[in-house]
């Protein structure tokens, strides 16, 4: 996309390739998916809620991807009592049963849709733009406490300045 948009005054959001961007705005991570699909001829997009809970979740039903216990959770993820204030290279903390990292903390990430109330399913998409409360976060960050990094908060905001930090996660979908 030709620059880093992280934290412009915090250094050691930035550094390295593996570390996740964040202080992105929604529509640039909608560009970034634009782009990567027009390039890859593959179709990329951001999950919508439902989506990525399911991918969170990844077979569970419990707080978190691993079960109920937060003792566990600085295996899977960095949040305030192991983040040191910062965000971490990605791939650090153990995976779901999908194999994906760092679902729970790190950053939130943006969702495809707006926040709207999604029935019981969680493979089930939302139903439509039915309310404009803000756009949909998932997934907690390194400050946030255990109870904010269960696979089922949600978080919100406007997509605009000031928001240091969604990152987002790029879902390859069939054509």
């Amino acid at each position: 996309m030709g620059d880093n948009p992280s934290h412009p005054n915090r250094s050691f959001f930035k550094g390295s390739d593996r570390l996740p961007v964040e202080d992105l705005y929604w529509d640039d991570a909608m560009e970034f998916c634009r782009r990567l699909s027009r390039s890859s001829g593959a179709a990329y997009g951001l999950p919508t809620e439902a989506q990525w809970e399911y991918a969170c979740r990844a077979g569970s039903q419990a707080a978190f991807c691993f079960g109920g216990s937060e003792a566990l959770l600085g295996e899977y993820a960095w949040y305030d009592d192991n983040s040191g204030n910062k965000t971490h290279e990605v791939g650090q903390k153990r995976p779901n049963a999908f194999g994906l990292y760092d679902m729970h903390g790190n950053v939130w990430e943006w969702c495809s849709a707006w926040d709207v109330s999604y029935g019981g399913d969680p493979r089930a998409g939302a139903p439509g733009l039915s309310t404009l409360e803000g756009l949909a976060l998932r997934g907690g960050d390194w400050l946030m406490t255990p109870q904010y990094c269960r696979s089922a908060v949600r978080g919100k905001l406007f997509p605009g300045p000031g928001n240091f930090d969604p990152g987002f996660r790029v879902m390859r979908t069939p054509r």
